[in-house]
């Protein structure tokens, strides 16, 4: 019986998978597809296309990749019982990580098999006549070069395969970069405009030209001294984000925070966002993974907390407070929700818990047994100790100090981020995330022309009319301060407070110079350790192929 593949692993055989996400995929028979639509048929090959970004942006893939090891983020062994892993996360963020580190295994895994999702799509839809084909071939082949670009960000290398039964063929440094760049282009002219963030449009393959074309010195030559931005490049850079800005499609929104609420789909920010609608698909750990188990943030959910995961680091603090004597005027620093006296009481519907970066003695609902305090209908709000960790006089107060001795390492240190709401269906704190997690933005597309601008010509009048706009538009409360300068320097501290714990900073921090410098509990300054290793399992399963997939230098 002739067989329709659905997925295969982008190796086709030769790669073993063996995390703890469960990557086989099923073969079905024509059987099984027999009495659906052509509309169905389609919208079931562009669906697995799509179906593993929440998963690529869990806690600990992407975000703890990009993250955890930069210095905006920290996660120590937590009490001396907590986030061990086996030193995974100490070794991430001093850049020490191995071959057989499990979450780089699993982006790796999750990466590898969206590009065969993608190749199993385009494959297959030619042969479906619905009018949504030629669409969904452009976002098959655009996703295709969209999950090419973070393994070439984060690995170094790109697969490039047109048939699902075909061996990859891999490319490092500008082959690579030419092949994501070119294959953006082909797919661009078929794309909609008029579909939500969660799908990949003109303008998302416009913002992802930018931010390819602002990072392809680095990824020409990974190892330089000194990256050499060409002006071709920054050229490119700002014919897309005119494009974007120009197109009037998209709207700096005035509540900074609003952009990563539960309801923030139709946030005329987002450009491109993980859709994180449907119920079943969602998660809420970008909420939960930073909060302390003894913040809850939901009267409906007494089993819904936080983890007690990272923190961001003092450096990172520090740039906040040398640009501010109180960080707090920066919109983007801190939203106040809760104004509430020491001991009070709230209804449900009242309590909201705050946003933004939080520091010092946390109030919230208690929960000394099991089952919150109540006041009648309402919720008793107090002074938060660490009762779930069993060390009930330790107060839930997070202090700037946060690092990898014992000290640094209890459940109280670091100041903690809340960006993305608390979803109020989550009954666990990590399932049923509502909020879509922002891929690309307006504010970035601001920032990236700022930048091209510097790069370009030194053009700082144009760069700080770019910064100024962004600060301007947050008017829900007080803007922040207008800047009166600006150079690379302040722009990077500005993608600092405008996109943290965003799954940039990585990124920005090899391009702007700054991932070899010192920061709390890093000091390796190898500039190798620009790209992680390839993980061990998917050269093991190359092995049959001689140099195949040759590791990355130095590990």
């Amino acid at each position: 019986m002739k067989k329709t593949y659905i997925t295969s692993l982008i190796l086709t055989g030769l790669i073993s998978v063996t995390s703890c996400t469960n990557l086989v995929e099923n073969v079905l028979d024509e059987a099984s597809v027999s009495g659906q639509t052509d509309k169905q048929i389609a919208d079931g090959n562009i669906a697995p296309v799509y179906a593993r970004l929440p998963d690529i942006f869990l806690h600990t893939n992407y975000f703890a990749i990009q993250e955890i090891s930069s210095d905006e983020a920290i996660l120590p062994y937590r009490g001396g019982t907590d986030w061990g892993d086996n030193g995974i996360y100490i070794a991430l963020h001093q850049h020490t990580s191995t071959s057989t580190d499990p979450n780089l295994r699993n982006t790796w895994n999750l990466l590898t098999q969206s590009i065969s999702r993608s190749v199993s799509a385009l494959s297959a839809l030619p042969t479906v006549n619905d009018p949504n084909v030629k669409t969904y071939m452009a976002e098959a082949r655009g996703m295709r070069a969209y999950y090419n670009m973070l393994l070439l960000d984060l690995f170094g290398l790109v697969f490039v395969k047109e048939s699902p039964q075909a061996i990859s063929e891999i490319r490092r440094g500008e082959q690579a970069l030419e092949y994501v760049r070119s294959e953006f282009l082909a797919a661009e002219p078929d794309l909609l405009t008029t579909v939500g963030p969660g799908r990949l449009t003109k303008a998302a393959v416009w913002g992802l030209l930018a931010r390819l074309h602002l990072n392809a010195a680095v990824y020409r030559d990974r190892y330089a001294t000194q990256f050499t931005f060409k002006p071709e490049d920054m050229d490119k850079v700002l014919e897309y984000t005119d494009k974007i800005i120009s197109s009037g499609q998209y709207q700096l929104a005035r509540d900074y925070f609003s952009i990563f609420n539960s309801d923030n789909h139709d946030n005329k920010e987002l450009i491109f966002a993980v859709d994180q609608r449907a119920e079943l698909n969602g998660h809420n750990r970008m909420a939960y993974f930073s909060l302390s188990g003894d913040q809850f943030p939901l009267p409906a959910f007494p089993a819904a907390n936080g983890t007690d995961g990272p923190g961001i680091t003092p450096d990172y603090y520090q740039t906040w407070t040398a640009a501010y004597t109180d960080p707090t005027v920066d919109p983007r620093f801190y939203k106040q929700n809760m104004v509430i006296p020491a001991d009070s009481c709230v209804s449900a519907d009242n309590f909201n818990m705050n946003r933004g970066i939080l520091r010092g003695q946390q109030y919230g609902l208690l929960r000394p047994t099991g089952t919150f305090i109540r006041c009648g209908n309402n919720y008793r709000i107090g002074r938060l100790t660490n009762v779930t960790r069993n060390r009930p006089t330790l107060p839930v107060n997070f202090t700037e100090r946060i690092d990898f001795t014992v000290p640094g390492s209890d459940y109280n240190t670091g100041y903690r981020v809340l960006k993305y709401e608390f979803s109020k269906k989550s009954s666990s704190g990590r399932n049923l995330g509502d909020a879509d997690i922002s891929i690309l933005r307006l504010a970035d597309v601001y920032l990236m022309r700022a930048e091209a601008k510097l790069r370009k010509s030194n053009d700082a009048a144009g760069a700080l009319a770019d910064v100024n706009t962004i600060r301007a538009a947050r008017t829900a409360t007080t803007p922040a301060p207008t800047l009166t300068s600006m150079n690379l320097d302040l722009l990077y501290r500005e993608r600092g407070f405008e996109l943290y714990w965003e799954n940039l900073r990585r990124t920005d921090q090899i391009r702007f110079g700054k991932y070899e410098d010192r920061w709390t509990e890093k000091t390796n300054n190898d500039p190798k350790k620009r790209l992680f290793p390839i993980p061990q399992n998917a050269i093991d399963g190359a092995s049959n192929l001689p140099g195949y997939l040759k590791q990355n230098d130095s590990y």
